[in-house]
């Protein structure tokens, strides 16, 4: 079963499938397939066809996939454009939610390690 351009896990359950496409949670996951009038434990490969059209309907009315990404992208680079504080955060790629940094985000500042004994060998005892 494929929607909009993803296809969904046919040996997962639908409420746990549905979670491929970007932008569609589980609690969004089910709430479409309660929508729908669908066992959230069903599996892709049990859907007729009209219930696989209902559930593309129904995803329809919210945004996924590229359509939130743009908009995501949009947001940010309305942020930088206008200066504030959370788009100058993200144009030096820092955590822009008020997180520490000194010890913590070094997956955000690429793993860099800055103390005294990080970059250090240790000797070989001979």
């Amino acid at each position: 079963m494929r929607i909009s351009g993803i296809t969904i896990p046919e040996k997962k359950q639908l409420e746990f499938g549905l979670t491929a496409i970007y932008g569609i949670g589980r609690s969004q996951a089910r709430s479409i397939l309660s929508k729908a009038h669908i066992n959230p434990i069903t599996k892709p490969g049990d859907l007729s066809t009209e219930d696989e059209n209902n559930i593309r309907k129904l995803l329809e009315e919210h945004k996924t996939e590229g359509e939130l990404k743009r908009e995501i992208a949009g947001n940010i680079k309305r942020l930088k454009d206008i200066q504030t504080y959370r788009g100058t955060r993200h144009m030096k790629n820092l955590p822009a939610r008020g997180q520490n940094t000194q010890t913590n985000s070094r997956t955000v500042r690429g793993n860099v390690r800055r103390t005294m004994g990080s970059g250090k060998r240790k000797l070989e005892k001979t």
